[in-house]
């Protein structure tokens, strides 16, 4: 005879909390890192930024500051945020947000300061160094949205790649056929879809698996690209690979902001349909109907099912949208970066399109500020190569990888994917 032990009535539930040592150790580590290289090894000498560009409207002086003064600061502060987040941790409580952010700035100012301080030339265009970032993330930006649309509504896009390639190319045919950049914007949209197309039919109607299916895609849209630029576009670059450009769009006024004015509002049409698409894709996720159903499809599509919305319906259409953002965002490379299509030219930023997705854990401003990160470590290689810094090139191009590694591994807090993204829906 078995029996039971329970306890009384009146007897509280035991609370068990599950502490997670991972941020603040990592934070101690990074901090004690900092202490060593931007302080104790910080170089003697001062680092010149400049704020503006002398044509500019209005030109800020030039912001001088101590190499060791910036390293000490930026380190002790974090220290003490480690150590704090060491204490929350401890009690119980779970570590902000904002103070791994706020960690996070520190340590990129003080590597700034710090690697620059140690080139041969210790001065550096801040401006520039913001806007050639912000201008290698527009891509990245627009590829992460295509991803929002795909996983918040249960499929997995890993044809960003392909998306973003297919797209630059049909903008490099059709601008170069009909001399107008805009045919060629429209084009690049058209081609996104078309592989959207593919991926929504084998991987809902087929039920074939999403992750293959992308990869699929990506190998076949690279090899498809490469033969008709080296049997094609090669033999008449005249004819099909010379489309025009289409030139930055000043906005007065706005444009004559310091620092930011330049970035934001001296843009192509390809960087203001971003802002465009981001603002939409982000109030149309969280603000109707239509993104409270997208993602009841992505987070359990039985019980949207039950409440009648069409679950495979809403995945198709929002996949062919993904493959139109993810296309025009390919009209970058060739209608705004480079006046023409190169083989594989996207190179690989489709997958980093996928990383920064998972950085801003499906949320499309949380993508936006993944994808600005990456763009800044790309051209804080190109801009401190210039500059002779002692720092390998390569190191700097894995440090945004090394970061997005620890944030899906819960170093700023537990990273979900929708739950139904990647399973597949059968009616019945």
């Amino acid at each position: 005879m078995s029996t039971a032990t329970t306890l009384p009535a009146s007897t509280p539930a035991a609370t068990v909390g599950v502490r997670s040592w991972k941020t603040p150790i990592i934070l101690m580590v990074l901090s004690l890192l900092g202490l060593a290289v931007f302080a104790l090894g910080a170089p003697s000498n001062d680092v010149t930024f400049r704020l503006s560009d002398p044509g500019e409207a209005i030109v800020l002086p030039e912001l001088v500051v101590s190499a060791p003064v910036v390293g000490w600061f930026t380190a002790v502060l974090m220290v003490a945020a480690a150590a704090w987040a060491l204490m929350l941790t401890r009690s119980g409580r779970r570590v902000p947000v904002w103070v791994v952010a706020v960690f996070g700035l520190l340590f990129v100012i003080g590597f700034l300061t710090w690697v620059v301080g140690s080139a041969n030339t210790p001065n550096v265009a801040l401006y520039g160094l913001l806007s050639g970032s912000f201008a290698l993330a527009i891509p990245l930006i627009f590829g992460s949205l295509s991803g929002v649309l795909c996983e918040r509504s249960g499929v997995v896009n890993i044809a960003i790649e392909g998306q973003l390639l297919f797209g630059a190319f049909a903008a490099a045919v059709a601008g170069s056929l009909s001399g107008n950049a805009f045919v060629g914007l429209f084009a690049a949209a058209v081609a996104g879809a078309m592989v959207s197309l593919v991926l929504a039919v084998f991987s809902i109607k087929y039920i074939v698996n999403q992750v293959i299916v992308g990869v699929v895609l990506n190998v076949l849209v690279s090899g498809l690209t490469g033969f008709l630029f080296s049997t094609l576009l090669s033999s008449d670059a005249a004819k099909w690979n010379s489309p025009p450009s289409l030139p930055p769009i000043r906005i007065p006024l706005l444009a004559d902001i310091p620092i930011l004015g330049p970035i934001l509002f001296n843009q192509s049409i390809v960087g203001y349909l971003m802002y465009i698409a981001l603002a939409a894709v982000y109030i149309g996720l969280f603000h109707s109907k239509w993104g409270l159903r997208t993602r009841a499809v992505g987070e359990h599509p039985k019980a949207a099912d039950t409440l009648g919305v069409n679950v495979n319906r809403t995945r198709f259409m929002n996949v062919l949208l993904a493959g139109v953002v993810a296309g025009v965002g390919g009209a970058f490379f060739t209608l705004v970066s480079v006046s023409a299509f190169n083989r594989d030219m996207t190179g690989g930023q489709g997958y980093i399109a996928l990383a920064a997705l998972i950085l801003g854990r499906w949320n499309p401003l949380g993508a936006l500020l993944a994808a600005l990160l990456f763009g800044f470590a790309t051209n804080l290689q190109y801009v401190l190569s210039l500059l002779g810094t002692a720092v390998p090139n390569q190191f700097l191009a894995m440090l945004p990888y090394i970061v997005t590694i620890f944030a899906v591994a819960g170093v700023v807090g537990k990273s979900r994917a929708p739950a139904a993204s990647g399973v597949p829906y059968i009616k019945g």
